[in-house]
């Protein structure tokens, strides 16, 4: 069976509303996933121990990635994602210039590693809503299916 592990960031509960829906999508698909607060002080090099990898992470400023993401970030230069499947999620507030910019350098962290990702990045306007409740869910099931389904 595939291990699949999430690792997100979040401040005012946005993300983690996000990441809870993702992994919901995912467990509703029959896989369990392990889900890790950033704030729990997780090493990159625990990626190594996964077939599949998301990362969730809210924009700080006007397109940074949050403080307590940067030494995990630093840290996934020394990982090898070479074969892993990856995605990237997260809220953003399109006030500033650069929307959601934290996905994508999540995205390209993960590319230079090697990770093959899976699914275009999902980006979110602050607080979840039902359509984007959905999106979430789905998104998790989508991970599965291109992750780890192979067609007959």
């Amino acid at each position: 069976m595939s291990k699949i592990i999430m690792i997100f960031a979040s401040m005012s509960g946005n993300t983690e509303e996000m990441a809870d829906f993702i992994a919901g999508g995912i467990t509703e698909s029959g896989v369990e996933i392990e889900k890790i607060d950033i704030m729990d002080s997780p090493e990159a090099s625990l990626l190594k121990d996964y077939d599949g990898i998301l990362l969730g992470a809210y924009t700080w400023g006007d397109g940074d990635l949050p403080d307590d993401f940067l030494d995990f970030y630093d840290e996934m230069d020394d990982v090898d994602l070479t074969g892993k499947k990856a995605a990237v999620f997260g809220s953003g507030d399109s006030y500033y210039t650069h929307y959601c910019a934290a996905v994508d350098i999540l995205n390209e962290k993960l590319r230079d590693r090697g990770a093959d990702i899976v699914l275009e990045g999902l980006k979110v306007e602050l607080t979840p809503e039902d359509e984007d409740i959905k999106k979430c869910q789905e998104f998790g099931k989508e991970f599965i299916q291109r992750s780890f389904v192979t067609s007959i």
